[in-house]
């Protein structure tokens, strides 16, 4: 493993994966450990244990799931909240709309504050800017001290009315938090998210305030722990938009990090559709504590803003737009009151995981099920590094067996029916609410339990091909190795096409691409750097925008017109019709810069033919019957090799498994090409 440039880390919640890449051999090597849910540093640390000379390596990227779980699982820090006087209750108003209209008993998600830690200050600006009310400082102070009254506070998120427009007043509030409370840190709302909507800003700057202890305090032991080894200058934390940052930056805005440890599937899918020239692919990324769900149209990862924690609850940094589920191997099944069966969202994790782990787990599993069911080999667990307890496994399904008057076997097939089904629901979520069609789709399976459900969920989402690739079991992982840095800045800047002050936004659109010039500078990136401008606009009186890419630097006569007459295209392309005449309103400016890295060069196999050389079989349930079904060993499969189900493909860090009605090819580049 000498020579290696660059190593991804995944730190899930359940493994820990590592993918390094060697330019010297052009080789890929890939190995995991389980992670350490108390101290995820650790998990790391141990990983880089495995490589002779990891101060020899020039870049690592991270990409880590403590932003989101802490978001999801609602274990974020205790906050203080700050707005302009008659304001506070922005964030339990929140919008007007509903999730069930007709349901009486819906009760609004509970923001990331309690009211009793929301405080208000004299001050006021206009929409333009124009200062109505003064600032009382005398009040400022007088809510700090309240603030280092209650010593569980912290953290604090300030977001005043129009401060988008001039954050004076907010900077000037957090200079004076800065003086009576210096160790307590602070998120202001335009240096989250500069953007209208009162309700979105303050959310996503609650959210960015809830983070940012539990994220320093870890990504402080990580660059204290890595400086150690020799690495900490070469780490890059992977952002939830796919691009990354400093550990140090990270820290300051982990609003950013809501979803690091999925985006690198995302990336990895987009590679292999632009390699092996794939229109469409869909992403099912199942770990041991969620599923991930995106896709890639026509070459490209989707990107939004339009992000919620839960419903109601929104994060509007840019972000891959990835649907996530709590189901994964390591989801835990239980019996409702109505005594229905019921997979997850709670898992086992890591400690103590999975019955079949034998490390103190009791509750049945995803996991235990497959072993139960001859799906995944005990005894090859990890390539054999790990061996599983499959008598632990068979106790655990028992216990749902009994409670639901079943077989062993066909509780263990139930669990493994509902599982899918519940990430049925992301797959139609990513797919059929946005419109697209899962014919037209081939579905990429990753993760470690992945592969184990493709054939199942091919079968029951209509999607009628199948792509396992290599790596699955650190496949974002190896999506951090072929990423590129990027940032992403945006601000609102109001116009109307009727007034359009061109010198105004122009003069925005100037200091962001200087912003995210200087944060790609931080990171060590200077050349290559590709950097693209685009506006949200709208008809006025619209509510939603489209996004309208920028062609130039400056405005003069022919360059506004361009835009205004791109704009009623595009807009008579999405909706059918257009209003040539029709003011139009400029939201938001959009800038991303982008510095294009070299990529590692995945290998090309070996030519061969026909079927390969099975290594065994063994007995596995398949709908209601159990099937002797022959075994083979991926790392021996040859370009052009092909397998008629029912068959088991084992490798190191997964298992992939064909239906008796289903049928594999290897490609050039060792991705299992599966069909019906």
């Amino acid at each position: 493993m000498q020579g290696i440039d660059i190593i991804g880390i995944d730190i899930g919640g359940t493994f820990t994966d590592f993918v390094a890449y060697d330019s010297a051999s052009g080789t890929i090597k890939n190995w995991k450990n389980l992670t350490t849910p108390k101290d995820p540093i650790q998990g790391v640390l141990q990983g880089l244990t495995q490589h002779p000379d990891p101060a020899g390596v020039a870049k690592i990227r991270l990409g880590t799931t403590i932003a989101t779980n802490a978001l999801l699982e609602r274990r974020g820090a205790k906050i203080a909240y700050v707005t302009t006087e008659g304001f506070r209750d922005v964030p339990f108003i929140q919008r007007g709309d509903r999730r069930s209209h007709y349901d009486i008993s819906w009760i609004k998600t509970k923001p990331l504050v309690r009211r009793r830690e929301c405080f208000e200050i004299p001050e006021r600006l206009s929409a333009k800017g124009e200062v109505v009310t003064e600032l009382d400082e005398a009040a400022v102070r007088e809510v700090a001290l309240k603030i280092k009254a209650d010593p569980s506070i912290e953290a604090v998120a300030i977001c005043t009315l129009f401060s988008y427009v001039d954050p004076t007043h907010e900077r000037r509030i957090a200079e004076i938090f800065a003086q009576v409370l210096p160790d307590l840190p602070v998120s202001i709302s335009y240096n989250v998210l500069p953007k209208w909507k009162e309700y979105e800003r303050a959310s996503t700057t609650i959210a960015d305030a809830y983070l940012k202890p539990i994220v320093s305090r870890s990504f402080n032991r990580m660059q204290k722990h890595l400086d150690e080894l020799g690495v900490g200058e070469k780490v890059g934390v992977i952002k939830s938009n796919g691009g990354e940052s400093t550990l140090r930056r990270a820290a300051e805005a982990p609003v950013q990090m809501s979803l690091s440890g999925p985006t690198g599937a995302a990336v990895a899918t987009r590679v292999i559709a632009q390699l092996c020239q794939f229109e469409h692919l869909v992403t099912f990324d199942m770990g041991g504590t969620s599923t991930d769900c995106t896709t890639v149209v026509d070459g490209k990862e989707h990107l939004t803003t339009d992000f919620e924690i839960e419903w109601g609850l929104p994060i509007q940094v840019p972000m891959i737009d990835i649907h996530t589920i709590g189901a994964g191997g390591g989801s835990i099944a239980w019996i409702d009151k109505g005594g229905m069966l019921r997979m997850g969202p709670q898992s086992a994790g890591a400690d103590p995981g999975p019955a079949a782990y034998g490390r103190g787990g009791e509750h049945a599993t995803v996991t235990d099920a497959n072993v139960v069911l001859g799906r995944i080999n005990p005894e090859y667990f990890l390539g054999g590094k790990m061996k599983l307890d499959a008598a632990a496994a068979r106790r655990a399904v028992k216990t749902i067996a009994d409670q639901l008057g079943m077989e062993i076997d066909d509780a263990a097939y139930a669990m493994i029916q509902i599982a899918n089904n519940n990430m049925l629901g992301a797959l139609r979520t990513v797919l059929l609410q946005r419109g697209l069609d899962p014919r037209d789709f081939t579905l990429v399976s990753s993760g470690g339990a992945g592969p184990v459900h493709i054939c199942d969920m091919m079968e029951i989402s209509g999607i009628p091909r199948g792509l396992v690739p290599n790596y699955p079991g650190q496949f974002s992982a190896f999506g951090f190795i072929m990423t590129d840095a990027r940032v992403d800045q945006h601000r609102t800047v109001q116009q109307v096409s009727t007034r359009f002050e061109a010198e105004r936004v122009a003069r925005v659109a100037k200091e962001l691409v200087e912003r995210a010039y200087g944060e790609l500078h931080e990171q060590g990136y200077r050349e290559n750097i590709e950097v693209y401008r685009s506006v949200e606009a709208r008809y006025l009186g619209q509510n939603h925008e489209l996004e309208i890419v920028l062609n130039c630097d400056d405005f003069d006569e022919a360059s506004v017109a361009d835009l205004w007459a791109r704009f009623h295209a595009q807009h008579e392309a999405r909706f059918g019709f257009a209003i040539p005449g029709e003011t139009i309103e400029l939201v938001n400016l959009k800038v991303t810069a982008v510095a294009l890295g070299e990529k590692p060069k995945l290998r090309v196999l070996p030519e061969g033919s026909g079927t390969p050389a099975s290594t065994g079989s063994r007995r596995v349930r398949f709908e209601a019957d159990w099937i002797d079904t022959p075994t083979y060993d991926r790392d021996t499969l040859l370009q052009g090799q092909t397998i008629a189900g029912p068959a088991v493909i084992e490798e190191s860090a997964s298992v992939t498994i064909l239906r008796p009605n289903q049928s594999m090819r290897v490609d050039p580049y060792g991705n299992l090409i599966i069909s019906v």
